[in-house]
């Protein structure tokens, strides 16, 4: 082999005998996809096995040599289990380097394998089938995370947070019901990712190259030993087709933008200023200068890493805006901007649900303190108004100056005698102590979905049976 030449030159070359040269070096490694596609390697024999076994009992090649395929299959997998199989560069694919480590082992038989399909959808049954899985462990740590919020609202039905819009204070709720919306986001995401599990869970083995091919396989027959739930019915669709990685990597950026959301809170949480929550040794670092710093890295890491997946959408729609049909080359691009969506996706969901789990805990006492000192009641005091029939508008415009009244001479609602609430308005008598005092502010929010105790406690019973006894 001359300098020139690539190691795909050698006798082991993919290609046709049309080529008398081998890649130049650079070239091959620019070209080849190995280092990172190996980790399709079971999805790849599991699709292999399936087309061995279909070709079998179509009369394609003999019973025999579908069952001699089949273990040598089986065997290159026990090679990769007990680490033994590596291959290098000069493999360029997974497809390629499970095909050639099979014709060493069984001679021309191997050869066989390829009868009937493509690179092209067998790449795309790989990323598939790979996909499917992750996306069912996906679903495992999203219950785990919603478990998580429930057994911690759960315990603080009764504990009192501030509730914020525009981030200031705005009206007091049930801890619970905060951290119930996050349980109801996560549901959703739950709902997108099964709803893209269907689409994700087509096959596309048997369109071959692009045009499908004229021996007498059974598409129908390798989809269902694959377990999917039917195939693609136009071959060039099946070759072309990656908006499966686009979908879900949307729905994995909105679970990072859910989980972002809730990190950012948490991190306002554990500062100084606010000292809701405290930090366990478990999921909090110090300073390497600072001896008194307990740092929130597990939140300020998901927040920063959200970012990654949502850069990877942006690059997978870029990749497919401008192709032609049917494959392309620029499908290399897919799976190493996919993988590291699931793998981020994975791990930011984890430890969100281990530093809910054993990452920190709620200080009801300074949570409770907290709603006792603004005027988040400010609205029940019109409210208070409204049940006496005084117009919300008139009364939405008596409680902003009475406001301003008590900022300006730095008071609270609550300190101001009745008197003074007389003079505002004939309306008010001495039950307006018990309507603007925080628990009366909350547990008078009985709306369906509202955060008043009795409303909380149900949705707690709602999720209950549906969280916990998933486990």
């Amino acid at each position: 082999m001359s300098g020139s030449e690539g190691v795909t030159g050698s006798s082991g070359t993919a290609w046709s005998d049309r080529f008398e040269q081998g890649l130049h070096p650079v070239i091959e490694r620019f070209n080849a996809s190995i280092e990172f596609d190996i980790a399709l390697l079971q999805q790849d024999l599991d699709g292999s096995v399936a087309h061995a076994r279909m070709l079998g009992r179509c009369g394609l090649i003999s019973k025999a040599e579908s069952t001699q395929l089949i273990d040598g299959l089986e065997a290159v997998r026990r090679e990769a289990t007990a680490g033994d199989f590596k291959p290098g560069l000069e493999a360029e694919d997974v497809h390629f380097a499970v095909e050639r480590r099979l014709i060493e082992l069984l001679g021309p038989l191997g050869k066989k394998l390829h009868t009937g399909r493509s690179r092209n959808d067998q790449v795309g049954t790989d990323l598939r089938l790979w996909l499917r899985q992750h996306i069912d462990g996906i679903d495992v740590l999203l219950r785990r995370f919603q478990r998580a919020l429930f057994r911690h609202a759960e315990a603080h039905l009764d504990t009192l947070i501030p509730g914020y819009t525009h981030l200031q204070r705005a009206q007091p709720l049930s801890l619970a019901h905060h951290l119930l919306a996050y349980v109801e986001m996560a549901e959703r995401d739950r709902m997108r990712l099964v709803d893209v599990r269907h689409r994700v869970n087509l096959c596309p083995l048997g369109a071959a190259a692009l045009a499908g091919t004229p021996l007498p396989i059974d598409r129908r027959q390798t989809a269902a030993d694959l377990g999917f739930e039917g195939i693609y019915a136009n071959s060039l669709d099946a070759v072309s087709d990656r908006d499966f990685t686009v979908e879900f990597s949307a729905a994995a950026s909105l679970v990072m933008a859910h989980l972002s959301r809730l990190a950012e809170e948490v991190i306002f949480w554990a500062s100084e200023e606010f000292a809701f929550i405290r930090l366990t040794d478990r999921c909090a670092t110090g300073s390497s200068l600072m001896p008194q710093k307990k740092n929130p890295d597990v939140p300020e890491l998901v927040r920063g890493k959200t970012g990654r997946v949502f850069g990877h959408l942006q690059g997978l729609l870029t990749m497919i805006k401008g192709l032609p049909l049917a494959y392309n080359k620029d499908f290399q691009e897919d799976k190493e901007a996919l993988f590291d969506v699931v793998s981020t996706t994975e791990a930011c969901l984890e430890a969100m649900a281990i530093l809910f789990e054993e990452g920190l805990s709620f200080r009801p006492e300074r949570l409770n303190t907290a709603v006792a000192s603004d005027f988040s009641n400010a609205t029940d005091v019109a409210d208070y108004l409204v049940s006496r029939e005084v117009p919300f508008r008139e009364a939405y415009q008596l409680v902003g100056r009475l406001v301003k009244t008590c900022l300006q001479e730095g008071i609270l609602l609550r300190d101001l005698p009745l008197p003074r609430w007389q003079e505002l308005h004939p309306a008010f008598d001495d039950d307006i102590f018990a309507a603007i005092a925080p628990r009366q502010v909350v547990a008078a929010r009985c709306s369906e979905g509202g955060t008043g105790f009795d409303q909380v406690r149900s949705q707690l019973q709602r999720w209950q049976p549906v969280l916990m006894s998933s486990q």
